[in-house]
């Protein structure tokens, strides 16, 4: 997809693999070992995506298809899972998280058949929840001492 002054695409490479890492490791508390991402690269490329402004990689959502209980849903659903988005501070209010989150949730539903799509954010991640409220997400609920420095996480989902 594109937009003014930014690119957003499916993941091409273990090149770009690492500067998503970087991008994480500046940007996020929250970090995975390689292998985690690698699996992911694999598996799920059409919905591991980033922005990109010019040449460079300014932003990432790393999803992937899972099945489990319905959030929004009863019973077993197919979901989409947010696990990691991230755009650097500079780049930051110009609509490229929507972008990523807008484009993953399109190829959820559209490849992979998905019916809901859910995430988890920190609590105190204000400007995060705004987003996810505004994209049509809820707060379906709170998971304690969910991230390794103690603090609670909003599971949040909605339809697809």
């Amino acid at each position: 997809m594109e937009t003014v002054g930014y690119v957003v695409r499916p993941i091409a490479s273990e090149a770009e693999l690492k500067k998503v890492i970087e991008i994480n490791m500046v940007t996020l508390p929250e970090h995975y070992p390689y292998f985690f991402w690698y699996e992911h690269f694999e598996l799920w490329k059409d919905i591991f995506l980033v922005a990109l402004v010019g040449e460079n990689i300014v932003g990432y959502n790393m999803c992937r298809i899972e099945y489990g209980l319905g959030h929004v849903r009863r019973g077993i659903v197919k979901q989409g899972h947010v696990v990691s988005i991230a755009v650097l501070p500079e780049f930051r209010r110009r609509g490229i998280a929507t972008a990523l989150m807008v484009n993953a949730m399109n190829a959820m539903k559209d490849k992979h058949g998905a019916g809901e799509v859910y995430l988890e954010v920190r609590v105190s991640n204000e400007p995060a929840i705004r987003l996810y409220e505004k994209l049509g997400f809820r707060k379906v609920k709170i998971l304690k001492k969910y991230y390794l420095d103690g603090e609670d996480a909003y599971l949040m989902a909605r339809e697809l």
